[in-house]
């Protein structure tokens, strides 16, 4: 009997295990305010990286080119019930018109996944709202609102890609960072002119970039450098090479307070390599 009921609570976690989502990657929807917001449209996308249950990232708000917000995100999840709990910490980079205040936010997020005739939508949808009610500026009401986020990110699994886009060409080194910051931010802009360029991105032979379009908004992620992952190489893919030949890119760097600008090309033969190192303060030379 003893047997059973072991099996039974093996076969049960087991069941857990198997049925929790990977809820890393990215995220894009919209963000609903009160009324009195600066802008009838608030659209939201999360950049998110989960380690067990904890969950860092980043969190970009944006109406238009000309007016948005970066936060730095932390938070838990809870794969029992597919629930995230997501604070914003801290500004990475704003350009608002100077009568709109950021407000900080906390996050309350459930996964939902429905399966369609052709693909299958998952989104993290729920509510969120500003501890203190108040604006950076300590003056200004922040009211709650809800958001609904789908996922945007594909993470193919496909031997044939992956041999055709990373051992099929070379992956030229670019820059070598230390890093002690943990949590190292990234964006990738079109290097010039507009010209269709299209990136794949792999951390660790791990898409998590997939054939993305690089305009005058940037590509983001977020990648974790510590300890347990002291060696993190990010690999750009030219998919196509655009009108203006090679496929080229501006990759900025925000690791801690320090900043970095990349220029990266990638083409029919050669990938782009950032190869990102954690070090203690104490062991920089």
């Amino acid at each position: 009997m003893s047997r059973i009921f072991l099996f039974f609570i093996g076969w049960s976690v087991l069941l857990t295990t198997l049925s929790a989502q990977d809820l890393s990657g990215q995220w894009k929807g919209r963000l609903v305010m009160a009324p009195s917001g600066c802008f009838p449209v608030y659209n939201l996308e999360f950049d998110l990286q989960i380690s067990d249950s904890l969950v860092r990232g980043t969190a970009w708000h944006f109406s238009d080119s000309q007016n948005y917000v970066k936060q730095n995100m932390e938070g838990i999840y809870r794969s029992d019930s597919q629930t995230l709990f997501l604070r914003e910490t801290s500004i990475v980079s704003q350009q608002l018109r100077s009568d709109c205040i950021p407000c900080s936010k906390s996050y309350k997020l459930s996964y939902h996944k429905a399966s369609g005739a052709s693909k299958t939508d998952e989104q993290i949808r729920g509510s969120w709202f500003t501890p203190g009610g108040l604006a950076q500026d300590g003056k200004t009401s922040c009211e709650p609102g809800t958001v609904v986020l789908n996922r945007f990110s594909v993470k193919p699994t496909e031997r044939s890609f992956r041999t055709a886009s990373l051992r099929n060409k070379t992956n030229a080194l670019v820059k070598e960072i230390v890093v002690d910051s943990g949590l190292v931010h990234i964006e990738f802009f079109d290097n010039g002119q507009i010209d269709g360029d299209t990136i794949t991105v792999y951390v660790n032979d791990k898409p998590i970039v997939y054939r993305q379009m690089l305009k005058t908004q940037p590509v983001t992620l977020s990648v974790l450098v510590d300890r347990q992952k002291s060696v993190q190489d990010v690999v750009m893919v030219g998919e196509n090479l655009g009108s203006i030949p090679p496929n080229t890119a501006l990759m900025i760097v925000t690791a801690g307070k320090e900043r970095y600008r990349l220029y990266m090309t990638a083409d029919e033969k050669q990938n782009a390599l950032v190869r990102f190192i954690y070090k203690e303060r104490s062991e920089f030379p």
